[in-house]
């Protein structure tokens, strides 16, 4: 029960120094308005506040359209009277504006007045100018009111003047009369163009004047702030005395009246009493259920972790701040608003309690912020170098601060709800003052810096002398401002100490950890990275990302949370952060467009979910209805696809629409940029009309073997501006889809995957050609995935003096499967022939006769006699069935040093390499000899592999080495 009040009063902590510097700006319950609130709503009627969605009087004579004969006349008439009852309706609502802005501007001074009545009583100024700042927000409610029928009214100008101009102007004098009915068009329209432009310009009179009195607001709002800040009081015996007086009276006028509500709470509301507390209590619980459930790894400090990381640190400092605040705030606001829907609290009491409930909330939130930054009880987890007695008497020095200066609040509120005079309020300001003053010297000259690399709960040094002297200077300067008489600047400024130090120190770690979350595998090392990565096993690049999300919603919480509390702080009212997020968020106007981003955030939400619901409505088709019809893929692909662009097409026109974007003021721009998209983005234009084509058409679909140019592989995806093939080498080319639809397109799988293989052999011209057929026939015949009907097809494709060459023709029901089905018709056949006899190629090549003179018939004796001597020495050193190789003997010769230039695997290699390379450097053919006779025996043919890709030779049969020339 005790933690649960305790937590029950922290979130509070970012509205408590508000709220308790401004007791007056909350009214005790929706029923009972504040007392500063009296005259807030002029007696004007109804229509003076039009809201601004009411339909605009412009609107209706806009769709008039012209008509001619009695039919036209008629039509015209009720134009009139309809554009008559417009402008009619626009005069009355311009004239209640205006009233409403006279009755504001008498309200402005009327609340100047009545600060100056009451100069002598506690807070007159904060309520004077909180009643400025609702005023403010009213004026500037109404200029935007009459800024947007201002503005339809000059859209409806704008439509007169091009309806004037379709018209044409009077026929001149002597030329031939027009219809009476387009002179009465005319005669209208002029009419109501010269009505629209009074109406607006005393529009913009009106706003004009609204804009006039809300910067006369600022101004005289400044001057009070200063007026406040800068109040001098004289400091002597005389006002100590008449302070104690008046504190002796409040303080019983305050026993009263708590005594009094309490009988009658207990006496009367007793069970309105119990269930307030009874639901609180229950929020409580709620609150801290979630956040020990949600929070738990942020919130408890694991003792088993002696070196914890810096952005562990940061991010269980920023949380361990974050969290407990948002729900003691939470719970505070609830236990408010549950006490006064019960009627429990009296207006008397209500600020009181209010107040109350900020100091607690504001307590814990100081409290929770200088624990997880010093964190006096575990060293370990301190984000500053400072010794373990530092950091215990740094904690107890800001807490006696931020005591000391919310409950001068407290007491400041107790005053304004008795009425106590002013005396009072400065004599307790000044008490605070000089107390903060005090603490912050102390905090000046402690001892607690530890410097790097020595122990934590060693003897501390002073401070750096910048950061002394100006603690020293901020205390000495409290003081100094307070006895000077000068209370209000000094309470200001010991505020500013305490509150809103401890804003920007929460901001600093909130930055710092979002930053530091941000980082590369920074989300990996912390607690909750890795409770995601064990839970959902994700990837390190997926944690990655969701560190930069994290990062990003920390620096957007940190702004859209903190930055009102610091402007709050300054002096600024909620109804002007009410004015200024309304404008950000409603009206950014860029010339005359406006932006809205609620617009473009539900424009985005829209569009995101069409695009899910897209998503979804393509899963389920393809999957639940077209998978059941056996529809082919390609059509399935085809149907996903489109669905796919319609969705994504018709969720964007409703983000759009949503988001408040005029299509027709683009439609100029778009008509200049037309030109530029037909000759620039032609190529885009095509493609993305070509991948229309291709799936409506479907020549192929995912999946195909297809063959474009010099492009083959099977298609992988067919997008909106190229199509993805995969290579037989598992390449993957991006293939421009208008180069489909101009360039003819090979698809072995269009219809079906039937297919022909066709395989050649070469065989010696020794064979018989009939037995080889036969022996080809019977291998290819009972091989699996090879189809019986059609039956192989043996073709005998021709033969030379060496050779016979022959073509098997097998069909495939599945044409992917040719590799395989190559393999094992090569294996069947080679098998086949050499169990027939079959010889696989063919002689050597021919020998050329050479016509040599004598002379040179006795170098080529010798030379051969030369070449018979060193084979002969070879051969005597031969092991016994060595393949033609010879074996080195220690101490022998090699045959030839020459032969170790040559790069052969083999000595004999080497030299017949060798003696070829002689005679034909030394032998040249006859010119006679026909080049027949001297080419080189032709390379087997190839066929196509859809694993290695057209072009590649056929394994199938040998190559004919070239001959010896002797």
């Amino acid at each position: 029960m005790h933690r649960l009040l305790a937590i029950l009063l922290i979130l509070v902590s970012s509205l408590s120094p508000v709220l308790a510097q401004q007791p007056a700006e909350n009214p005790p319950a929706p029923s009972q308005p504040a007392p500063s609130q009296p005259a807030t709503a002029p007696s004007t009627p109804p229509p003076s506040t039009p809201p601004p969605s009411a339909p605009q009087p412009s609107t209706a004579p806009a769709a008039a359209p012209a008509a001619t004969g009695p039919q036209g006349a008629a039509d015209g008439g009720s134009a009139r009277d309809r554009t008559d009852e417009a402008q009619a309706d626009t005069a009355q609502q311009l004239d209640a504006a205006r009233k409403r802005l006279d009755a504001l501007a008498a309200q402005v001074d009327n609340a100047n007045a009545a600060e100056t009545a009451r100069s002598t009583q506690a807070n007159n100024a904060n309520a004077a100018d909180n009643r400025l700042a609702e005023i403010k927000a009213q004026v500037d409610d109404l200029s935007q009111q009459v800024a947007a029928q201002m503005d339809a009214a000059r859209t409806r100008i704008e439509q007169i003047k091009g309806r004037l101009t379709e018209i044409g102007d009077p026929p001149a004098a002597g030329a031939e009369a027009e219809a009476s009915v387009v002179t009465e068009e005319r005669s209208r329209l002029i009419s109501e163009r010269n009505a629209l432009n009074a109406v607006t310009g005393t529009a913009e009179t009106l706003v004009a004047d609204a804009n006039a009195l809300s910067t006369t607001i600022t101004e005289k709002r400044r001057v009070l702030f200063s007026n406040t800040l800068l109040r001098h009081t004289d400091i002597n015996i005389d006002m100590l005395v008449d302070a104690g007086q008046a504190l002796v009276v409040e303080a019983r006028a305050f026993s009263r009246n708590i005594g009094s509500w309490l009988t009658f709470v207990f006496t009367y509301k007793r069970v309105p009493l119990m269930s307030a507390l009874f639901l609180s209590l229950c929020s409580a619980l709620v609150l801290l259920a979630g956040t020990h459930r949600l929070f738990a790894p942020l919130l408890r400090r694991s003792v088993r972790d002696l070196h914890p990381t810096y952005i562990a640190r940061l991010s269980r400092a920023f949380g361990s701040t974050l969290v407990p605040t948002i729900a003691a705030a939470t719970f505070a606001t609830s236990a408010f608003f549950f006490l006064q829907s019960f009627n429990v609290l009296r207006q008397d009491i209500a600020p009181v309690v209010t107040t109350f409930l900020a100091l607690c909330v504001a307590l814990q939130f100081v409290w929770t912020i200088s624990t997880a930054v010093l964190a006096p009880g575990q060293a370990v987890w301190r984000l500053v170098r400072v010794s373990d007695r530092g950091a215990r008497l740094l904690v107890a020095l800001i807490m006696a601060m931020a005591f000391a200066n919310l409950f001068d609040y407290l007491l400041e509120t107790i005053s304004v709800t008795l009425g106590s005079p002013l005396v009072l309020t400065v004599a307790k300001s000044l008490i605070a003052s000089i107390i903060i003053g005090l603490l912050l010297m102390a905090i000046a000259l402690i001892r607690p810096v530890i410097p790097q690399g020595e122990p934590l709960d060693g003897q501390g040094r002073p401070w750096p002398r910048a950061i002394s002297i100006l603690l020293l200077l901020a205390g000495l300067g409290l003081i100094t401002a307070a006895l000077s008489g000068y209370v209000g600047l000094a309470r200001f400024i010991a505020t500013q100490i305490v509150v809103t130090g401890a804003i920007f120190v929460t901001m600093y770690i909130g930055i710092l950890t979002g930053k530091a979350l941000a980082k590369q595998n920074a989300l990996a090392k912390t607690v909750g990275g890795r409770y995601l990565s064990h839970r959902y096993r994700l990837e390190p690049m997926a944690l990655d990302q969701i560190g930069l999300a994290v990062g990003l919603g920390i620096y957007l919480l940190v702004i859209m949370f903190f930055v009102p509390l610091l402007l709050l702080q300054w002096g600024f009212k909620i109804a002007d952060i009410e004015a200024w997020a309304y404008r950000i968020f409603t009206e950014i106007r860029i010339g005359t467009i406006t932006i809205s981003l609620v617009g473009i955030f539900a424009g985005i939400l829209l569009f995101i979910l069409g695009f899910v619901i897209t998503r979804w409505l393509q899963r389920w088709i393809d999957g639940s209805v077209l998978a059941r019809s056996r529809v082919d893929l390609g059509v399935r692909n085809s149907v996903k696809t489109g669905i796919g662009y319609l969705g994504v097409g018709i969720a964007g026109l409703i983000g759009i629409s949503a988001a408040g974007l005029d299509l027709s003021s683009l439609a100029l721009v778009a008509g200049a940029l037309s030109l530029g998209v037909g000759f620039g983005l032609q190529n885009i234009v095509s493609n993305f009309v070509s991948g229309l084509i291709l799936l409506v058409e479907r020549p192929f679909k995912v999946g195909d073997w297809v063959i474009s140019g010099t492009t083959e592989g099977f298609v992988k995806r067919i997008s909106v501006r190229a199509t993805e093939i995969e290579t037989f080498q598992r390449q993957t080319i991006m293939v421009p889809n208008s180069l489909f639809i101009n360039a003819s397109v090979g698809n072995w799988t269009h219809r079906n995957k039937l297919g022909r293989v066709d395989i050649t052999f070469t065989a010696h011209s020794s064979n018989d050609p009939r037995k080889v057929v036969e022996s080809l026939r019977a291998a290819v015949t009972g091989l699996p995935n090879i189809l019986r009907n059609p039956e192989p097809i043996i073709v005998f494709r021709g033969f030379t003096a060496a050779e016979l060459e022959f073509e098997v023709r097998v069909f495939l029901a599945d044409i992917l499967q040719g590799v395989s089905v190559r393999t094992d018709v090569r294996m069947a056949v080679f098998e086949r022939f050499q169990a027939d006899g079959i010889t696989l190629g063919g002689p050597a090549a021919p020998e050329v006769p050479i016509k040599i003179s004598p002379e040179d018939a006795e170098v080529l004796s010798a030379l051969f006699q030369g070449t018979r001597s060193s084979e002969g020495s070879r051969a005597s050193t031969q092991l016994p069935g060595d393949a033609g190789g010879y074996v080195e003997q220690p101490g022998a010769e090699p045959p030839d040093s020459r032969s170790n230039d040559i790069p052969d695997s083999s000595e004999s290699g080497r030299n017949d390499a060798l003696r070829g390379e002689e005679l034909r450097a030394d032998v040249k053919p006859p010119m006679s000899a026909p080049p027949s006779q001297v080419s080189p025996a032709p390379v087997q043919k190839s066929d196509v592999d859809p694993e290695t890709g057209p072009g590649a030779p056929t394994t199938g049969a040998r190559k004919r080495r070239p001959g010896r020339t002797r």
